[in-house]
């Protein structure tokens, strides 16, 4: 069966991938810097799903992850960070937490991707880097964790044309109902958003129809989340 790993994927949009995925036979590695969150969530979800704690910023973490995996079929680079809370003017971003924001958004997904490149070319498979609408547009106070996905989205595009023989993909879920987003407004009721796992039929159906490598919105997919997705659609 076809082999995925999901950074961050203990909660939000990872844990819903990761448990969809897993429910459709996948073999799916995750990892977390909750150690007993992340060992939890595994269980929940089932044998298929292997949890390697650490930080995706840590090389040493990065090349746990790279051993565990072996042949892959799917990378989904979901870990980030919003940094401080509440969010900072960019007047007033703190130089350190602006690194750390860069270090976790940008910095690692790019390293784990080149430690991976060489397997995802093997297997002609794919990579899903996830975005933010704060890469394209300017929200007041999102500015520090807008420029690193900014600056995701284009590593990701030129990925690809680097790379033209594979699937590389910006993926922007749009709002969800998650812990980040709740932190990036604390104190506000953000339950109209939607739950993370709204947005997993989306990308499995960008996963399946494999359009052109590029930058998408999850909502672009929505008419087909219906379809079944099989694990070989995404080979």
């Amino acid at each position: 069966m076809p082999t995925a790993l999901i950074t961050g994927g203990s909660a939000g949009l990872g844990k819903a991938l990761t448990a969809d995925l897993a429910h459709d036979g996948w073999n799916v590695v995750i990892d977390g810097r909750d150690a007993n969150r992340l060992h939890r969530v595994a269980h929940q979800i089932g044998p298929r799903v292997r949890a390697i704690p650490g930080d995706v910023t840590d090389p040493l973490h990065r090349a746990d992850l790279a051993t565990a995996v072996g042949d892959i079929d799917l990378l989904v680079n979901n870990a980030s960070t919003i940094g401080s809370t509440p969010m900072p003017a960019v007047a007033d971003i703190d130089g350190t937490v602006f690194d750390g924001i860069w270090l976790t958004n940008v910095a690692a997904p790019l390293a784990l991707t080149q430690l991976l490149l060489p397997a995802l070319r093997r297997s002609g498979g794919a990579l899903v880097n996830v975005t933010s609408d704060a890469a394209v547009e300017h929200y007041e106070r999102w500015g520090g964790y807008g420029a690193s996905k900014a600056a995701l989205d284009h590593l990701t595009l030129t990925l690809a044309v680097e790379n033209p023989q594979l699937s590389i993909y910006a993926v922007d879920p749009g709002d969800m109902r998650t812990k980040m987003h709740q932190d990036a407004f604390p104190g506000e009721d953000i339950g109209d958003r939607p739950l993370p796992e709204s947005v997993v039929p989306a990308i499995r159906a960008l996963l399946a129809r494999r359009p052109a490598s590029g930058r998408y919105r999850a909502a672009e997919f929505a008419a087909d989340a219906s379809s079944v997705v099989s694990p070989e659609a995404v080979r």
